[in-house]
């Protein structure tokens, strides 16, 4: 007798036929029986496995019909290959066997040849199956592991630019939390109730809230006296300053040309946009380009209104802190002319998360 690795269930209310059956297969593989339907389905889960069954569809309470239906209703046993075994004299309804999800059909009395064809090709397209089952895992892990380590290359970039950002800055770390958050709240928001929908996906927004911090870096370019200057900016001073736009998206297309083939660089297209033209107005007289409208990339367009209002609540060296309602206020004001009506409308509807945020991660 050879090893059996195969194992074949074998389930019909007749002893003499499962005899039968049995000692047809018994040499080339591993049988085990069940008497009626209810024990085929507690066999097909015990502790030997069957890689095919053979099932009679005539039995007295729960059908073959019945059982394979059951079968192919766990995901523990969907798998296994049903052959439907009946005599030539039953009316069998073989489209029904086929859709409650059997693969063949064997008649009684049974040919020795055509059993033995028969599971052996589908045990051969079972074993086949489940190979290919175990390379698309095999893929699917590979896949998510690329897929992390891609992420993880994409948050160390940012995170290595925003902390460039933080060391030239007068404005707090807390600061840039606050706006990336804020970004994701009206992101999100805007989402739900239909707006660009085709753009601002999960896994779009959740780029938005990454890249959000990168929104000054160009100011690493700005001459101390001016960036660090204690005062309100002089015309002069302030043409200067506002060069940081350009400067930062320079910087980060600089970063994307250096990273290259070596690593999916589109994640860093929103940081481009929004360092270039967060301080773009709907109206066209914002800068560098003097933008309009929706001319400006809507992911500078959601800055705008975090960036703005996290100015208007937080203290500088030429005005106090503003309260949430001054605040909202002048963005209200700005709707339609500094900033996009839209966004503006997501930030009525999300102004208790923005307060939230606000006092979850306050400057110290």
């Amino acid at each position: 007798m050879v090893a059996q690795s195969k194992v074949v269930l074998v389930v019909d209310d007749e002893p003499v036929n499962i005899m039968v059956l049995s000692d047809l297969l018994k040499d080339r593989y591993r049988v085990i029986a069940a008497k009626n339907g209810e024990q085929a389905l507690q066999r097909a889960v015990g502790n030997i496995r069957p890689d095919l069954i053979l099932l009679d569809v005539m039995m007295p309470g729960m059908d073959g019909f019945t059982v394979c239906r059951e079968l192919k209703s766990k995901s523990e046993t969907a798998s296994i290959p049903v052959i439907f075994v009946t005599a030539m004299n039953e009316e069998v309804d073989e489209m029904k066997g086929l859709e409650v999800g059997a693969v063949d059909y064997i008649t009684k009395p049974i040919s020795p040849a055509i059993v033995n064809a028969r599971v052996k090709t589908h045990l051969a397209l079972k074993t086949a199956q489940d190979e290919l089952a175990k390379q698309n895992e095999l893929l699917d892990k590979r896949v998510k592991t690329r897929t992390a380590e891609l992420s993880l290359t994409q948050d160390i970039t940012i995170l290595a630019l925003a902390s460039l950002a933080e060391t030239r800055d007068n404005e707090t770390g807390n600061h840039i939390r606050r706006t990336q958050y804020y970004v994701r709240v009206l992101a999100e928001d805007m989402a739900n109730h239909g707006f660009y929908t085709d753009e601002l996906t999960p896994e779009n927004i959740e780029l938005l809230y990454k890249s959000a911090p990168l929104h000054d870096i160009g100011k690493v370019g700005i001459p101390d006296n001016i960036l660090l200057k204690p005062d309100r900016l002089t015309d002069d001073e302030f043409r200067i300053m506002k060069t940081h736009a350009v400067l930062g998206a320079e910087a980060i297309e600089e970063a994307e040309d250096r990273l290259g083939d070596a690593v999916e660089t589109s994640f860093l297209r929103y940081a481009r946009e929004i360092a270039r033209y967060h301080h773009e107005k709907w109206d066209g007289s914002g800068y560098p380009e003097g933008l309009t409208g929706t001319q400006t990339p809507l992911s500078a367009r959601l800055m705008a209104v975090a960036d703005v209002y996290d100015a208007l609540i937080s203290k500088r060296v030429y005005k106090p802190a503003f309260e949430h309602d001054k605040a909202k206020m002048i963005l209200l004001q700005g709707r339609g002319t500094h900033f996009d009506p839209d966004i503006v409308d997501a930030f009525v509807r999300v102004e208790q998360a923005f307060i939230e945020i606000a006092e979850q991660y306050k400057d110290e």
